[in-house]
């Protein structure tokens, strides 16, 4: 008897293969959702590919998204409630703030620090690719003089917090209590930013006290609302933006573990702010004071057609919320508050916020409960080659419309703004920013009794204090008075 060829049995093989259906619970799963055509290239597939394909599908919440997707695309192109601009009884701004409060409000912030009711919590989901770099954003070094990455400026920022906590309480003291440090990271992330952690020894923190968790992706849509598929085994899907860290908090049991560490505020940062004050006692304290369930630090817009997001109120008597700069027409956007000369619409959101944790509790359970994500629309890499689509994500200051009460906080960019998002250009690149802490810290230098010496013009130059030397310009002069220092250079204990 004559052994079959090797094309008679891969034929075998092919037909058995194309005569395999999908498993009926979960195509029936699908067809419930409308998201059968998944299924659409499964005769191609071999073994292995059918397998990843429902691998992919069984790890989709359909439910879920299928809530998402609907109240989304119902709630998109919905006209907007009327906006008002911020009471001005809602913000503390620059001016009106006495030496008397801002020294209040520090040492309440650093009681509250010292008795273990602080935690910090960072947004580093995105990848350094603006920035010519595959890496997580807070890996990037933005050339100053230390050559500190900025995950090791935020990392020093909380250990002279600590020690600064600790003295508050008991001169001399060495009673530190650390200040939990929790990182949401994203699929793209998570490893290398771990792994960075852990070869420079969390910069001095201690290991326990840094805590990784993932945000959340989702499907991409069609402009009808099915699944986009990246390839024929799998579904297309992207991070849920910065506002996954809501749910990313709940579904990672994080809020239980904060609630149980006795921590009550959350300080909530995003990575890519060169000057970002983390945890800054200041703000915990006027936070503290007002007994508000959220507040944000806000800038003054540079300009009145500035491309950045503006808080608002939302109708007669409604929550503050952020709209962002495409929503307000010019002539709103231009618009003079003829009380104070200010733009109407004035108070830019820089991602700088604080919550309670009981607070955060409430946001996670209303914005899954309403479930109405942002529509994004990209072109999106799909079998088909690139497909317009939607990503669906949420933002941080979506937090802000379920809060009972919210007060913003006037900070001034030059201090406390310097963004590293573009790889070039005129602004928010990794040379703006440097150029802003060189030039802060030089004046911190200067105000401390120090003098400056320079080959280049000061305006192109300057120098860095270690943040673990002070933390936004205090106690400088005993190292800086009557000292000269060549810019560009670190100066440390």
């Amino acid at each position: 008897m004559r052994e079959p060829t090797t094309q008679a049995l891969e034929g075998n093989n092919s037909t058995s293969n194309a005569s395999s259906p999908p498993p009926q619970a979960l195509l029936e799963r699908l067809k419930d959702y409308g998201q059968e055509d998944a299924f659409a290239r499964w005769d191609e597939l071999s073994p292995d590919e059918r397998q990843l394909l429902i691998k992919d599908l069984e790890g989709v919440d359909l439910p879920r998204i299928d809530r998402i997707i609907r109240c989304s695309f119902q709630s998109h192109g919905l006209p907007a409630t009327a906006i008002e601009p911020v009471p001005e009884s809602s913000v503390s701004t620059v001016e009106e703030r006495t030496l008397e409060d801002r020294e209040r409000w520090w040492k309440l912030g650093l009681k509250a620090i010292s008795d273990g009711k602080l935690a910090v919590l960072l947004l580093s989901g995105g990848q350094g690719t603006r920035l010519g770099s595959s890496d997580p954003k807070g890996c990037f070094n933005i050339g100053l003089p230390s050559g500190k990455s900025l995950f090791q400026l935020q990392a020093d920022r909380i250990l002279c917090l600590q020690r600064l906590a600790a003295q508050s309480v008991n001169e001399g003291s060495t009673n530190i209590v650390p200040i939990h440090w929790y990182i949401m990271t994203s699929p793209f992330t998570d490893n290398s930013t771990r792994k960075y952690f852990e070869s420079r020894k969390y910069f001095g923190l201690e290991a326990d006290q840094v805590t990784f968790f993932q945000q959340g992706t989702i499907p991409c849509v069609s402009k009808d609302g099915r699944f986009i598929m990246e390839t024929p085994y799998k579904v297309a899907k992207a991070p849920d933006g910065n506002g996954g860290v809501y749910s990313a908090l709940k579904y990672s049991r994080l809020l239980e573990d904060m609630a149980m560490r006795g921590v009550k505020y959350l300080d909530c940062y995003g990575v890519d702010n060169a000057l970002v004050r983390v945890a800054d006692p200041t703000f915990l304290g006027y936070f503290i004071d007002k007994g508000v369930a959220a507040a944000a630090k806000v800038v003054r817009k540079a300009y009145p057609l500035e491309r950045v997001g503006v808080f608002v109120k939302r109708g007669k008597g409604g929550p503050l919320s952020v709209v962002e700069y495409s929503e307000l027409d010019s002539s709103l956007a231009s618009a003079i508050n003829q009380g104070t000369g200010r733009l109407r619409f004035c108070w830019s959101n820089v991602c700088l916020h604080m919550f309670t944790v009981d607070f955060l509790n409430q946001v996670a359970n209303g914005l899954e409960k309403d479930s109405i994500y942002h529509l994004a629309e990209k072109e999106i890499p799909s079998v088909d080659g690139q497909t317009t689509g939607y990503k669906l994500e949420q933002f941080i200051f979506d937090a802000f419309p379920y809060a009972p009460s919210t007060a913003l906080f006037e900070v001034l960019r030059e201090e406390e703004f310097a963004p590293v998002k573009n790889g070039s250009g005129p602004n928010d690149t990794p040379d703006s920013a440097r150029l802003l802490v060189l030039r802060l810290h030089s004046r911190w230098v200067v105000a401390a009794g120090g003098f400056l010496t320079h080959s280049v013009p000061l305006y192109q130059t300057g120098v860095e204090v270690s943040p673990l030397c002070s933390y936004a310009g205090e106690n400088l002069e005993a190292i800086c008075r009557g000292r000269t220092f060549h810019a560009p250079c670190e100066i440390t204990f």
